[in-house]
């Protein structure tokens, strides 16, 4: 069946300004970490990608690295980006990054100018596609030059094969200090995407005053913490869970019964403002408008929509935003 874009994708999204620039992102993106490689179902995914665009989410960000393996997630969405959503190729901003490991020998991660554009070239070529919308360093390099890494940045966007810059997993003092060397070869930098979330708060130490300050955006990855911040894990870990699974990145050890204890009276407060546990988390993390844009992930539709539905109740009071402060201060809730 040919597919053929929703008329009322537009109605209900919220989009905002990307920092200073004249880029807008919908407040919810879709990012293809899992569930989106070679090893899963081309037609869920492709289903849940042409579900997300007509719920008005236009963002999608990918990176080199994503699949299992590597590279295919950029693979399935090329292919949908061809079958399906080609005629809306410039109401789409597709993301993706460079900086983890892809190929053997010394040329294959982190942030050499050989390896970064080599990379890009070959996204470009997955994606099916002349361009991306951002392109991201996906990590410091301890080793390279900072200078080197954003010179790379800097000669994707002047090349045409990327319109903006990004980073992901720099520290405030390293985002600073490549804001200022991509001011200087004139390629702003458009956004930052960091981990954030109820559970991990770290960029409110220093990065997003910063990032405000130079004009630069914010999205946030794993907002929902992995699924700890949805009703998976309220009763326990399930036995089908990716947190039981030995090669996983997220692991049972993050979940203590002090984290659930915390889980459980914030999901009392979203059921008390109507909302589900990831709506009230994803709510959270958009409530003061400091960050452009929340990134999740999905395995099935309903979760997009779900997530999506977030978007009807952003404000909270001084005294929900007072107990949230509370609850995730005490060390042994009653």
């Amino acid at each position: 069946m040919v597919y053929v874009a929703s008329d009322e994708r537009y109605e209900a999204m919220r989009y905002n300004r990307c920092g200073k620039s004249g880029l807008k992102l919908p407040a919810i993106s879709l990012g293809l970490w899992h569930n989106f490689g070679g090893i899963d179902s081309y037609e869920n995914g492709r289903e849940m990608i042409t579900r997300a665009f007509d719920l008005g989410i236009t963002h999608f960000d990918l990176a080199n690295n994503y699949g299992p393996p590597p590279g295919s997630a950029e693979e399935l969405f090329g292919k949908v980006l061809a079958k399906d959503l080609a005629p809306y190729r410039d109401e789409m901003v597709i993301s993706t990054k460079a900086g983890y490991y892809m190929w053997p020998g010394p040329y294959g991660e982190w942030g050499s100018r050989k390896y970064v554009l080599s990379s890009l070239d070959q996204s470009l070529k997955r994606l099916r596609v002349d361009y991306v919308d951002i392109f991201y360093s996906h990590r410091p390099d301890p080793e390279t030059p900072l200078e080197e890494t954003m010179g790379a940045l800097h000669q994707a966007v002047r090349s045409g094969k990327a319109l903006y810059a990004g980073l992901s997993n720099y520290s405030a003092e390293q985002t600073e200090a490549a804001i200022a060397i991509l001011r200087d070869l004139g390629t702003p930098l458009l956004i930052h995407q960091p981990r954030y979330s109820l559970l991990d708060r770290w960029i409110e130490n220093g990065l997003q005053d910063m990032l405000e300050r130079h004009g630069a955006g914010t999205i946030a990855f794993t907002p929902l913490a992995q699924g700890l911040l949805t009703n998976k894990y309220l009763n326990g870990i399930p036995e089908d869970s990716r947190a039981v699974k030995p090669s996983a990145a997220f692991n049972e050890s993050r979940i203590t019964p002090e984290v659930l204890r915390k889980v459980r009276l914030l999901n009392q407060m979203a059921a008390a403002r109507g909302q589900s546990l990831a709506q009230f988390a994803l709510a959270w993390v958009l409530r003061s408008g400091r960050v452009t844009s929340a990134l999740i992930g999905a395995s099935r539709i309903s979760q997009i929509e779900e997530n999506v539905a977030a978007l009807s109740n952003l404000e909270f009071t001084a005294e929900e935003l007072d107990r949230i402060e509370i609850i995730l201060k005490t060390e042994n809730d009653n």
